[in-house]
């Protein structure tokens, strides 16, 4: 068996703001094999841009809060 390249769990990020938490990611989970495409499709706002955003610690907001 190939190991994952990146393995993601539950990814939940939440935003803490003047209303309270929102759920912006709602336990995301995949696996990436070595020499495997991954093609993220959604609409605007899906979440697409931060996802990957997150998974390099590049999060727009310090009130964005990462969890998994």
């Amino acid at each position: 068996m190939i190991a994952a390249l990146l393995k993601i769990t539950d990814l939940t990020v939440v935003h803490d703001g003047d209303g309270g938490e929102r759920t912006l990611l709602d336990a995301v989970s995949l696996d990436l094999a070595p020499g495997e495409v991954l093609g993220l499709v959604g609409e605007s706002g899906s979440g697409k841009s931060l996802l990957c955003r997150s998974l390099v610690r590049l999060l727009p907001s310090s009130r964005l809060r990462i969890s998994s």
